[in-house]
């Protein structure tokens, strides 16, 4: 995939001089790899918009041709013209389009391994970050640790009417993809799974996103793999509660403090804070339905700054959360470097009595994106002592203060002001030179832990200010 961004990425170059800057670059490579991919894997697409009829053309009988796609496409209903909204083509030279088309034809998409469109659209992103160009600042759930999530949380809807699977945040759609692969790889009786189930392909797969690219990248990645989700253009802690509620819940919510600010007017929301992770955490409460199950990635500090406690009270009285899971460093490599973050995983219902929390991270090597790219093999040992109930509630084995996995009772949570950055192994690699992480993972952990800074200063001042106005 490397190879295949490398040349797309230099194409972009191409098309700059063009008049074609790198994000509508990016945005007219979405719509022709969906219609390639749509001809590899037999999708119907209206007649004439097919990719058959766009890459035998050339000249400006191309460029009118691919305009009349997009236009068809936009205006034809469906879900097909909410993936195609407010398409435009931007290519002013049918060779640039030639070319293109030609270089996407040379690959069988649907034959890799990866989630393609996400991967592309994350290498192109990661290229366009390292150049310092805006709007490339946006973090990437890498794929084994989606598929360990799905594995331990089993995001079944077989059999239970009105079952619903939602991320909040969903980018690319990486979750839901994730989350309908494991559904179909799993066996049944009397043979293969039916992937024609209207309700499963047209009811049970939700999601938002803040951002308009990202979403369309959500419908098409799943659009293509046979499902027609409901993914909703907002934002998610911003807006008013909907109502609707969910089964099941996956996500990672936006890392950072940008767009923060000042607390949500939510009325379902009982802590008042600007922080987005912890705000996150609140709506997903809201959202579960009683019973349902949650999976969420969450930065260190999440986990101890300013209202972490205060909302993890909250959480702990209404929802078990029974697993956090601490991620190894390097984990969000390369789109985050230095955030260290873990995985919680609660049920709504019943007030929490145990948390268990397994190490991933201390004594492992830093993940790096080449020498030591993040596999499932991270995560074995995990799965394992999860256990197979989904709920978290298998018999598990407290390993001790040597072990990765320890279990700590609410009233020991309840002593450190219910904030969840427990740690009991000593971290030997960070006294080995030679396994020190890199100078940019360095600084990057400092900037976490200046924004957990600066967001108890702007609640304190939030607070000063709250406070002079009643006065007043």
């Amino acid at each position: 995939m490397s190879d295949i961004v490398q040349k797309l990425w230099g194409f972009c170059h191409t098309l700059r001089h063009d008049g074609v800057d790198y994000g509508d670059y990016i945005e007219q490579l979405t719509y022709l790899l969906f219609l390639k991919m749509a001809e590899e894997r037999g999708v119907a697409v209206p007649k004439n918009c097919d990719w058959a009829s766009l890459k035998d053309k050339s000249g400006t009988a191309l460029t009118d041709h691919y305009a009349d796609i997009l236009r068809k496409l936009r205006e034809g209903g469906g879900l097909l013209a909410d993936i195609f909204a407010q398409s435009v083509p931007r290519f002013n030279n049918p060779v640039n389009l030639k070319r293109l088309i030609a270089m996407i034809d040379e690959e069988d998409w649907s034959a890799m391994d990866v989630d393609v469109k996400g991967a592309a659209f994350e290498g192109l992103l990661e290229k366009a970050a390292s150049e310092g160009k805006k709007g490339a600042g946006q973090y990437f759930t890498p794929r084994p640790l989606i598929q360990t999530i799905c594995n331990v949380m089993k995001p079944d809807p077989r059999g239970q009417p009105d079952f619903t699977i939602c991320d909040p945040a969903c980018g690319t759609g990486g979750f839901l993809v994730c989350a309908w692969e494991w559904l179909i790889s799993k066996p049944v009786s009397g043979g293969v799974f039916d992937r024609s189930d209207y309700f499963i392909r047209k009811k049970v797969y939700h999601g938002q996103d803040l951002v308009p690219r990202p979403r369309r990248l959500a419908l098409m990645n799943l659009f293509l793999h046979g499902v027609e989700p409901h993914i909703y253009l907002g934002d998610t802690v911003g807006d008013p509660d909907r109502g609707d509620r969910h089964d099941v819940i996956l996500t990672n919510p936006p890392f950072g403090t940008k767009g923060a600010g000042q607390a949500p007017d939510r009325d379902d929301f009982t802590i008042e804070t600007s922080n987005k992770q912890l705000n996150f955490v609140q709506h997903v409460m809201t959202t579960l339905k009683k019973g349902g199950r949650a999976a969420m990635v969450l930065p260190d500090n999440c986990l101890f700054e300013g209202k972490a406690g205060e909302v993890f009270e909250i959480l702990m009285q209404d929802c078990n959360l029974h697993t956090v899971l601490r991620l190894p460093r390097g984990t969000f490599t390369p789109y985050s470097q230095g955030v260290k973050a873990n995985v919680i995983f609660f049920q709504k219902g019943a007030p929490t009595e145990n948390v268990w929390i397994f190490d991933a991270r201390s004594n492992v090597p830093g993940i790096t994106k080449k020498d030591r790219p993040l596999t499932a093999q991270h995560f074995a040992e995990f799965e394992k002592a999860y256990g197979k109930d989904p709920n978290g509630l298998s018999r598990r084995t407290d390993t001790g203060e040597t072990g990765r996995f320890r279990k700590f009772h609410i009233s020991d949570i309840k002593e450190r002001g219910y904030k969840l950055d427990v740690t009991w192994l000593k971290d030997e690699s960070l006294e080995d030179s030679d396994e020190l992480p890199e100078p940019q993972d360095l600084a990057g952990e400092a900037i976490t832990g200046l924004e957990a800074v600066v967001d108890d200063l702007r609640e304190i001042v939030a607070l000063i200010e709250k406070e002079e106005g009643v006065e007043k």
